[in-house]
């Protein structure tokens, strides 16, 4: 089943690309590859929740944000690509995760991504991880994903 169906099955809309916050392009292709920079989880232009997790957020809650991150990732390889139906395969998350003092659950957080590419590519979403444990992220956010990916054409 091809990723644009799946998404349609499992009554996933990717949200809209959003904007960078700094100056940097969201995704930049290489041959087959794109690089998604780190994407936060904003969503309708704010990020709902924000603070460390482990304190100001659970990991189930961070593990959500992650979700959100990586539906921004995907609609940014969705802008650059056309279509996700391109995507052969997800090569790697990195998931930057803002913790609280002696947090050291980052991989379940982390999971809330990867969980997802999962999800819509079957073993092609399967990935190499980093899940980073930080003082604090931009604008606030929890999480932060970026996210690399192999297209077959």
């Amino acid at each position: 089943m091809s990723a644009e169906a799946r998404l349609a099955e499992l009554g996933i809309a990717l949200p809209e690309p959003p904007a960078p916050v700094a100056s940097y392009v969201q995704a930049t292709r290489t041959g087959s590859l794109i690089f998604v920079s780190g994407q936060i989880p904003i969503r309708d232009g704010s990020i709902p929740r924000t603070g460390l997790v482990g304190n100001d957020l659970t990991v189930e809650e961070g593990a959500e944000e992650a979700r959100w991150c990586a539906l921004n990732c995907l609609a940014q390889v969705r802008a650059a690509a056309g279509t996700l139906d391109a995507v052969a395969r997800i090569v790697k998350l990195t998931v930057f995760v803002a913790s609280a003092p002696g947090f050291g659950r980052q991989p379940m957080v982390a999971n809330g991504a990867s969980d997802l590419m999962v999800e819509i590519f079957g073993e092609a979403g399967r990935h190499a991880r980093a899940a980073v444990g930080c003082s604090d992220l931009p604008l606030g956010a929890p999480v932060e994903v970026e996210l690399i990916a192999e297209l077959s054409v």
